[in-house]
């Protein structure tokens, strides 16, 4: 779902950052104005949970792979606004320094995956939510993590699918806005009627599981293990203002199990080089020519593309010269997890005012 450089037209990539900055700016009111310097470090967290997620390919026959993300997740344990700050960063990191996502793109990517993916999975959970509960008999608050579980999973899998969606569209109208004299596309060549089956295939299968899988794993560990890393307290009940913890007891919240949890994926990152192939729609330009959608091989190299932007990354596709492939997976793992604590380690400096509580 990373769309690259040159897929999209500038004028497409503009109009999508431009969407997106109210977001943007909303989110970072909010989180501003709710969330304590202190707790600033769980934003990192939840930027790595989605960046290391994104590492883990999953093969889907036919040669293309996809992955989660993670936005719903992340927008139910801290609130939609919290997660887009978080996978805007983890996009934003992504596209700099491996080249996944283009530069040019990263306000399109930033609305497909940090804005309609958390923000449609979370009110979609919150709609699942109140509906579960009341079949399986649970009062709404506290003691529900069967059925919360199963809104989550079917949260996620209605954002997984509606990013997709919008990022088919973006592919799909281009070679309806953008042609050479010959008629030829400038830029993505499929149209709607390929770009729209071509992602719905993955993502109503095993794209869209594997979402719900790392979702589901990851909400039902944190609540279990490390239930004050989940600060949405529009979902999970606030704590009376007598209990509430101060910035010192903040500092000491345990979230071991979290930083393990971390450790373990980074550990284990280079499963995801197991499935080979390209995402749809993320071909390079030396290879579309001979791409095969829709039964043909398009047989050009759009012009776009050819004579498009161009970012030189410092370690492309995660990988290294001199170093194994799984080791240059390991690396990039712990390179994007660090930069990811580093960003909002930094950002949390420039909060000066003590936030509100949220209602």
């Amino acid at each position: 779902m990373h769309i690259p450089d040159n897929y999209l037209s500038a004028s497409t990539c503009a109009v999508l950052a431009i969407a997106t900055a109210p977001v943007w700016i909303h989110s970072v009111k909010k989180v501003t104005r709710e969330f304590p310097k202190e707790r600033f470090s769980a934003l990192g967290v939840a930027a790595a949970f989605s960046f290391l997620a994104m590492m883990f390919n999953v093969p889907l026959p036919g040669g293309t792979t996809g992955h989660a993300v993670g936005g719903t997740v992340l927008a139910v344990l801290l609130g939609p606004e919290a997660a887009c700050l978080a996978l805007s960063i983890a996009l934003l990191i992504q596209a700099l320094l491996f080249g996944d996502g283009g530069v040019l793109a990263f306000g399109a990517n930033a609305f497909n995956m940090a804005f309609v993916l958390p923000f449609a999975g979370y009110y979609s959970y919150l709609a699942f939510r109140r509906v579960t509960r009341v079949l399986s008999g649970k009062s709404s608050e506290g003691g529900s993590l069967v059925p919360d579980c199963v809104a989550v999973a079917l949260a996620s899998y209605v954002g997984i699918n509606l990013a997709a969606l919008a990022a088919a569209v973006e592919f799909g109208v281009q070679p309806l806005l953008f042609t050479d004299g010959a008629g030829q596309a400038l830029y993505c060549p499929y149209p709607l009627s390929v770009s729209i089956p071509a992602m719905a295939v993955g993502h109503l299968t095993l794209f869209g599981a594997a979402e719900v899988v790392f979702s589901v794993a990851v909400y039902a560990f944190i609540v279990k293990t490390a239930p004050d890393f989940a600060v949405n307290r529009a979902v999970f009940a606030p704590k009376s203002a007598e209990a509430q913890p101060d910035a010192e007891s903040e500092k000491k919240s345990k979230f071991g199990p979290v930083y393990l949890l971390i450790a373990l994926l980074v550990v284990c990152a280079p499963l995801g080089l197991l499935a080979e192939g390209t995402a749809w729609g993320e071909w390079g330009a030396d290879e579309i020519a001979e791409t095969v959608a829709d039964g043909k091989t398009l047989g050009y190299t759009p012009a776009g593309m050819t004579d498009g932007f161009a970012w030189s990354a410092l370690i492309p596709d995660y990988s290294t010269n001199g170093l194994p492939d799984w080791a240059a997976y390991v690396l990039s793992a712990i390179a994007g997890v660090a930069l990811s604590v580093i960003c909002f380690k930094l950002a949390a400096a420039f909060v000066k005012s003590e936030p509100s509580q949220q209602s």
